[in-house]
């Protein structure tokens, strides 16, 4: 799976790694049971300190994306049904997302077609890593 962190932006460094890391088990590129670069190896890859690696691997057990193991390292967990907590976070920030399209002009057709794409290429990408 290849990084790539934007340290211009304005979204904090270990939010692009955790959402790109999330993104890569939603799109199949990691699969359950895969394991994860080292804390050290991923800081070195991206090129960014080891202590924002070890926060970042912190977040994704503590949301369930993966287990840590000291032997073993961190390994991508089968997907988990937690829908009610899901649907909460989802309501939230799709109330933000939709505020901020509809004040600069989006149709609801467009962004309801735009969900539908992205909705589908991350289902199809999902069925496809457990074949």
């Amino acid at each position: 799976m290849f990084i790539e962190l934007n340290t211009a932006s304005s979204i904090p460094i270990y939010t692009q790694l955790r959402n790109q890391i999330v993104l890569g088990i939603g799109r199949g590129e990691l699969k359950t049971g895969e394991h994860l670069p080292t804390v050290r190896q991923m800081a070195e890859a991206a090129g960014i300190n080891v202590m924002t690696v070890n926060k970042v691997y912190a977040i994704l057990r503590a949301e369930g994306f993966i287990e840590i193991d000291r032997r073993h390292g961190a390994v991508v967990c089968p997907r988990k049904e937690n829908a009610e907590a899901l649907q909460e976070k989802c309501s939230a920030q799709l109330e933000l997302l939709i505020a901020e399209s509809s004040l600069k002009g989006m149709s609801r057709e467009s962004f309801f077609a735009i969900c539908g794409e992205i909705f589908d290429r991350q289902q199809t990408a999902a069925e496809n890593a457990f074949l």
